[in-house]
């Protein structure tokens, strides 16, 4: 099952993670969102204990969603050492994000 982040735990759970963490900026509204929310679950699964996926409302949560410049969603957005390190911004396939986690590892 995905993460799920919100302005309260995102240093914790990714700026400070010792795995790397994939964040999916969402909304309950978004078509596109709601197109990729099942591969996120799948890939959460799929990488359990190596890479951290998960998500996070930008409704909802909105200072992080403006510190890294979320204008786009579904908006994913990479993550190793606390650091941003690559994004994806609209639906892509399952096969594009598996080969981006596995560069991130």
């Amino acid at each position: 099952m995905a993460y799920k982040f919100t302005d309260d735990n995102f240093e914790q759970e990714v700026l400070n993670s010792d795995t790397p963490v994939l964040v999916d900026f969402y909304a309950d509204w978004c078509g596109p969102c709601k197109m990729i929310g099942p591969v996120i679950e799948e890939l959460a699964e799929e990488y359990e204990g190596v890479i951290k996926i998960g998500k996070i409302n930008v409704d909802d949560n909105q200072n992080y969603s403006t510190k890294y410049k979320v204008m786009t969603i579904p908006n994913l957005i990479f993550f190793k050492n606390g650091e941003k390190v690559d994004q994806v911004i609209g639906v892509v396939s399952k096969d594009q994000l598996v080969e981006k986690l596995e560069a991130l590892k």
